[in-house]
């Protein structure tokens, strides 16, 4: 700084650097940065920041679903790394599509918010949507790709077009809880890298509904 004795305010201001480097670095490793995981030849990762991947397992069957645990201690939105996948992977759970498998998703709630929603998107470029022409979809255009999705919010929406999303609401998961989502995904050209992007949503406004009995009772 200008004007200073450099010597003394080194002497003053380094303590409160260091504090604020090791805050920082210990901060970032409660955050994310869990080693990435490889199971059947695929390579999960939270690389890219906001939570941590706790473990996975299985093997990406019907009956032994890709068992993915993460804890979420933020309010925005996640992304889910998942490298690998090849045609040589193949059709785990008997779709018609190039490859394919099944997901069981824990994820515990280690913010100080509840979730009343939770969404998540499949992607192969993290800057935009999945359009019908890339072939990655959540087992889109398949019976079991329907079927199989499940979680304990009991109101599930699906977007095919003009984006591969599902949303999930019905409930609410306090502080401590943890959301359960079972779903297929699949690809007909399968590309190294491809995002599950995942946010836990608060409504915006909440509206009560009118009581229409006692709307016409004041008539």
């Amino acid at each position: 700084m200008l004007g200073s004795s450099p010597g003394m305010m080194d002497v003053y201001r380094l303590p409160r650097i260091l504090a604020l480097a090791v805050g920082l670095f210990v901060s970032g490793i409660g955050a994310a940065l869990s080693e990435p995981v490889t199971r059947e030849g695929i390579v999960f990762s939270d690389e890219l920041g906001g939570f941590r991947l706790l473990s996975v397992s299985g093997s990406g069957t019907l009956a032994d679903p890709f068992v993915i645990v993460e804890e979420v201690s933020g309010d925005r939105g996640i992304t889910l790394l998942v490298k690998g996948l090849t045609r040589a992977f193949g059709n785990r759970v008997g779709t018609q599509h190039i490859v394919s498998f099944a997901v069981r998703k824990i994820v515990i709630n280690r913010s100080d918010r509840v979730w009343r929603h939770y969404q998540m998107e499949l992607r192969e470029v993290p800057t935009r949507h999945s359009p019908y022409e890339d072939g990655l979809s959540f087992g889109q255009n398949s019976e079991l790709g329907r079927t199989f999705v499940a979680s304990n919010f009991p109101t599930i929406q699906r977007f095919d077009e003009p984006e591969d999303t599902l949303g999930f609401s019905g409930i609410e998961v306090a502080p401590g809880g943890q959301a359960e989502f079972s779903f297929i995904i699949s690809d007909m050209s399968p590309v190294a890298k491809i995002y599950l992007f995942q946010e836990p949503l608060q409504p915006l406004s909440w509206r009560a509904r009118p009581n229409f009995s006692e709307l016409a009772a004041r008539r």
